[in-house]
């Protein structure tokens, strides 16, 4: 085997991963008042951090404060207040991990409820059947739309590595807004963020080069891709290829491979699947294929729960394995690897016919056990998916009153931001 779990990994950036393990993002859905990280994630990777991953990775942080993919989401721009992150990244880093901040920005996929505006490349909406309704009517982006988002991005970067981060990944998979300009189907503009590839990456690719400049070379940062979407006519593995060469001259340490949308919920799918290979490494297949021609290391995410399973990714040429609702349900599971040992339980599977609302209900069973790790509780591995559907609802209802009031205050002057860039949608 090419690597093992627990020999490091040396990034081109010069950071070095303990082990070849690292916490992948989970949306926590736990911002404090202002949108800020209150005393709950501190905590709760500091749990993770003691765990024994070589790499820890926030959950959305957005970029954008009239943009978040739900009502609970961080904000980090340039009137957040530090000290909140700086906290976050010192819990997470006290157990030896690396910790990187996700940076996301929505696009289409905002809810049907929250204030704020809903972008796009163009004016398609999200088309989930009969949920269409539950996400807002995109507008297509203006240039100028376009120009103040990258730089958004590398705003948050900046200030992440001032709160002590130690790298950032990009988001642009699960069908947000860069995975939107990179697919064919989001993406109908014939200016040049549409049409071939190279246009529809370079929106991407601005966002990457952006970031770049603003952080010191020895800080990390990686970008989250969909190895395909899963749609007919989608994104896919021939064209993420195509991306991540393009993305290996810029500077790119890691490029973690996922896929899907709410679209296109393949992890719901595979999740119903009752072949264990195929509710494990969902898409290793694809990673495969990709690891033969990226110069750029590849992590691996999507159903990790086992360590046989993680070594195969491993021994298949991924150069990281990313574990997400196993280390929900499992902290130290890292830790129990190195000792010979597996989980104790895992989280029950969401096998509901509705494949979006079953997929909604096992995000939900997930954010339930990271609120339960975060006030220093231990997982309630058999938690039912209604239960914790309706519970996550009532938080969303009570975080979004606290977000629109949070959201309608007065900004100082040189924070405020064109009219037009304040269209909003309620």
């Amino acid at each position: 085997m090419p690597n093992d779990l627990f020999s490091p990994l040396e990034l081109r950036s010069g950071l070095v991963l303990d082990n070849r393990i690292a916490k992948a993002a989970m949306e926590e859905g736990m911002a404090g008042h202002g949108q800020l990280p209150d005393e709950r994630l501190p905590l709760l990777y500091r749990r993770w951090g003691g765990g024994g991953a070589g790499l820890l990775i926030t959950g959305n942080v957005m970029v954008h404060a009239e943009a978040l993919t739900g009502p609970g989401g961080v904000v980090l721009d340039e009137t957040s207040p530090l000290e909140p992150f700086t906290r976050w990244a010192e819990a997470g880093k006290a157990g030896g991990a690396a910790l990187w901040m996700q940076l996301n920005h929505p696009g289409r996929q905002m809810q049907a409820e929250m204030p704020g505006v809903v972008w796009g490349p163009s004016a398609v909406g999200v088309d989930a059947g009969r949920h269409s309704k539950r996400f807002g009517q995109p507008v297509a982006m203006t240039a100028e739309q376009i120009g103040v988002t990258v730089e958004r991005f590398a705003v948050t970067a900046a200030r992440a590595e001032e709160a002590g981060f130690d790298g950032v990944e990009v988001h642009a998979a699960h069908g947000y807004l860069l995975s939107q300009f990179l697919s064919p189907l989001a993406n109908r503009r014939t200016d040049q963020w549409g049409g071939p590839l190279e246009n529809r990456a370079r929106l991407l690719l601005d966002v990457v080069r952006a970031v770049r400049a603003v952080v010191s070379p020895s800080f990390a940062v990686a970008v989250k891709l969909n190895s395909a979407d899963f749609q007919r006519g989608g994104f896919d593995a021939d064209e993420a290829r195509r991306v991540i060469a393009m993305l290996e001259p810029l500077g790119v340490d890691l490029v973690e491979l996922s896929g899907g949308s709410f679209e296109s919920p393949v992890m719901a799918e595979r999740w119903a699947d009752e072949r264990t290979e195929a509710r494990e490494a969902y898409f290793l297949d694809l990673a495969t294929e990709l690891v033969a021609t990226s110069a750029v290391p590849l992590m691996l995410t999507g159903g990790i729960t086992r360590r046989e399973t993680a070594e195969q990714v491993l021994a298949d040429g991924v150069a990281l394995v990313g574990l997400g609702t196993a280390l929900a349900a499992t902290p130290d599971l890292p830790d129990r690897w190195r000792q010979g040992r597996e989980a104790d339980g895992q989280l029950k599977m969401v096998t509901w016919s509705d494949k979006l609302l079953a997929s909604a209900a096992g995000l939900a069973v997930v954010r339930r056990q990271l609120r339960r790790l975060a006030r220093g509780d231990e997982p309630a591995l058999g938690t039912h998916p209604a239960y914790a559907l309706l519970s996550d609802q009532l938080a969303n209802v009570r975080a979004l009153r606290r977000y629109r009031t949070w959201l309608n205050r007065p900004l100082p002057r040189q924070a405020q931001e064109p009219a037009a860039d304040r269209t909003s949608h309620s």
